[in-house]
Order: structure tokens, then sequence, then C-alpha cells
């Protein structure tokens, strides 16, 4: 048996075909075109899901049906994304856009769950019964399984724990909202903090690592900086670990998971991300003194976790 998951997101659509081990058998990515008619968004993925089988050696005959997981409030019972921030959907009948125009039944998740999943059937969370995930991009994506099971809440909107404030009336959020963990410990809210600092100090090795330009900068740049022995590169990565530890106590000592685990492209930077944010979570949670005490480790899917996980939906 093969299943297809497709991970939507606001940069690339990620598709694959995993196999009955949950091994990826067969990967494409494509730009996500957006924003754009509800007709032109399953287009898109309409054409990564056939190039992606296709790429397998497979057909949608060969398939039991087509996961996705998309950012936002997604109606798993409707297949309606109901709001998409970061992708300017509302009320997107994706399931039966995608039933109607390649006859193959749909099934859809918001794709921090998708991705948490991923992670609990063949990831960093296989074995816990209660694990979350957190995934850290352009926004922050986070997936909560709870007994086994993902926990989307009444409305399907639950366990958006980047949308909690950290920072009472701090920096706007795309959703609206003002001092968002989002708008701080994304990529986007690390990239933004660089800049600020940059701006403050002209003569950071900051500048020379984005090639004196201000649009240069990326998540990697600070840890960068850092690494030289820079000063305003350390202040950043300081402040970033600080604000991203204020939302992991919270995510524990909300849900007190047996194990948390942290993908994306930050968490690539290993031990000096991992060590200093471990050792802030440790002093900050409520459950410090308990025997028993949340693992925290980087997620071990990658980018792929979303691409399973949505794969795995409807198993």
């Amino acid at each position: 048996m093969y299943y297809l998951g497709i991970d939507l997101g606001g940069t690339n659509i990620a598709a694959g075909v995993v196999d009955e081990s949950y091994r990826l058998v067969a990967k494409t990515s494509r730009k996500t075109h957006v924003p754009c008619s509800d007709g032109e968004i399953c287009e898109q993925l309409a054409q990564a899901a056939t190039e992606t089988l296709k790429k397998a050696g497979l057909t949608l005959d060969d398939i039991p049906y087509i996961g996705i997981g998309s950012p936002g409030a997604v109606n798993r019972d409707s297949g309606v994304i109901e709001y998409a921030n970061n992708l300017h959907f509302k009320n997107l009948p994706l399931r039966k856009l995608m039933e109607d125009r390649l006859h193959k039944k749909t099934v859809l998740e918001n794709d921090a769950n998708a991705a948490a999943y991923g992670e609990y059937k063949a990831g960093a969370l296989r074995g816990a019964k209660d694990a979350v995930a957190i995934t850290i991009g352009t926004g922050i994506g986070s997936g909560i399984i709870v007994d086994g099971k993902i926990l989307a809440g009444f409305n399907f909107a639950g366990g958006e724990m980047g949308h909690m404030v950290i920072r009472e009336g701090g920096r706007m959020c795309t959703c609206e909202r003002a001092g968002c963990w989002e708008a701080y410990a994304s990529a986007t809210g690390l990239i933004r903090t660089t800049r600020e600092m940059m701006e403050k100090n002209r003569d950071s090795a900051l500048w020379t690592l984005a090639n004196g330009k201000l649009e240069n900068v990326d998540g990697r740049t600070a840890f960068q900086a850092m690494r030289q022995g820079d000063a305003a590169g350390k202040a950043v990565v300081d402040e970033y670990i600080s604000d991203l530890a204020c939302g992991l106590v919270n995510c524990i000592n909300i849900f007190q998971p047996e194990i948390l685990c942290i993908g994306g492209g930050v968490s690539n930077e290993g031990d000096p991300l991992m060590i200093p944010l471990k050792e802030r979570v440790a002093k900050e949670i409520y459950s410090k003194y308990c025997s028993r005490q949340t693992v925290i480790c980087r997620a071990q899917l990658g980018n792929d976790a979303g691409i399973v996980g949505a794969a795995l939906l409807g198993e």
C-alpha cells in the first residue's frame, strides 16, 4: 500500500509518496503562488499530486486517498479551510475542489498537526501517548497529541500555540494580535530581531554576513555572527532563545507532554540553540521538581514530517 501526502506551505507545496513502512519513496516540491483563486490553488495541488505519483511510478488508482496538511483552521469534517492568514484563505472548500478535480477521496488537516502526526507515527514522538511538536518556519506551527490523537478543538482551530501572547502590546502578528509568540520566535521573528539589532550596531559582523544589506538577513545570520564572537549576534541569539523558551514553558505547563520536539530550519543550529534552550526551560517550568520530565529534542523527519503525517491521516 502506498499513501500520498501534500504539505501546503506559504512558500512551497511539497508532496510525497509513503510506503507501508512509513518510508518516503518519492518527493517533489514547487513554489506556492498565493494569493490566488480557489480554483488556482486546487490546480497547484492537483499538479503536485499527479507529478509526485508519476515520479513514484504510480497513478491515483494505486492510493486510497490524498492527505493534505494546510496552515490555518482546517475543518477536517467539512473539508473546508476556514481561515489561513498567511495564505489568504477564508472558507476554502478544498476537499470538494480536490475530489471534483481528481476524483479521489481527500483528507485535510492543519499542517502543524500533520507534522506532529508524522513525528508521532514515524519520528521523534514515536512511542509517546502525549506529545507536542513545534515547527519553526515562516510562522510557528504546533501540533498536540493527546492519548494518541490529534488535539484539534471543537472548531478545529485548537492548538495554535504560535498565537499565544508572550509580550503584551508587542509586535503586530499576521493574525492581527499584538505580541504573539510567532512574532518573536518564528524564523520571521528572528530575522526581524536581527535586522533591528543591525540598525543599532553599524559595526557588527552581522552587516558583513549580510553583505551590507538588511534584506540578505536569514535565520542563520545571528548564529553565524555569534560563532564569530560578535556581541550583537550573541545578543540576538540570547533574546531569541529567551522568547522561544517562554513559549515552550507555556506548552509544557499546559500539556505536560512526554516528549516535545522542535523542527524547522532554526532547529538545525543544533547544540548552540538546544543546550541553552533546554537549560532555560528546565529552570522555568512549573513541574521542575517532578520525578519525570518532558524530553525536549529535535524533530527527526525534518521538512518531511508534514508530508509523512498528511500521507497517513486516513490510515
